[in-house]
């Protein structure tokens, strides 16, 4: 086992460096009104980007409050991961320029843009559900095991929908009505569902 402290303060670091990236786009040199009425946009863009990614950082906290357990694999997997939300915050940005009309998009470019939004939603949420394996399979408390494989299966969830929004992009299916990002909906029923059928599968255990 690792320092799990040390990996935590280094995703932290990693997290911060994403946050002064989105930052350093914004013109600072005029005043905050002078900025906001000539471009709102950007500062809605920063907005929803800022919060998506403290969502990012609170769901990786949250591993570690539900295990102290590292290996050099769970080192990978969060490496893995954030090294993609570096990368994750401009796709994003794309597509909410797109939405508020900042960037024109053809069909094409736009089928484009919600695939490699996908690709990098993926690559996040399965690094943290694999994550939440490896612990599971590491870990001796039966209570412990038990909540770190819910959650395990709870990602993997959001992995699931983010290939079929991937999917949907690389075919062109629904861009004019935005549903490959659409689809993202149905994280929220399907995770329902699931921790319905979690609980009553284990819920000897965790009485």
């Amino acid at each position: 086992m690792h320092n799990p402290g040390r990996v935590e303060a280094f995703s932290d670091a990693v997290l911060g460096f994403a946050a002064t990236l989105m930052v350093i786009t914004i013109d600072t040199d005029a005043s905050f009104s002078i900025q906001f009425k000539a471009n709102p946009s950007s500062w809605i863009t920063f907005a929803v980007t800022f919060f998506v990614l403290i969502a990012i950082w609170k769901v990786h906290y949250n591993f570690f409050r539900r295990t102290k357990y590292v290996d050099n694999w769970i080192i990978s997997f969060n490496s893995v991961m954030l090294f993609v939300v570096v990368y994750y915050i401009f796709p994003l940005r794309s597509m909410l320029n797109s939405m508020l009309g900042k960037e024109a998009q053809t069909p094409e470019s736009l089928g484009s843009l919600f695939a490699f939004y996908s690709a990098g939603f993926v690559l996040i949420f399965l690094s943290l559900a694999l994550m939440y394996f490896r612990a599971y399979k590491k870990t001796s408390s039966i209570a412990e095991s038990i909540n770190l494989l819910f959650y395990g299966r709870h990602f993997s969830i959001y992995v699931f929908v983010g290939i079929l929004s991937l999917i949907l992009g690389l075919l062109g299916t629904g861009i004019r009505f935005a549903l490959p990002g659409l689809i993202y909906f149905l994280i929220g029923p399907l995770c329902w569902w699931h921790a319905i059928q979690f609980n009553k599968k284990f819920k000897d255990a965790l009485e």
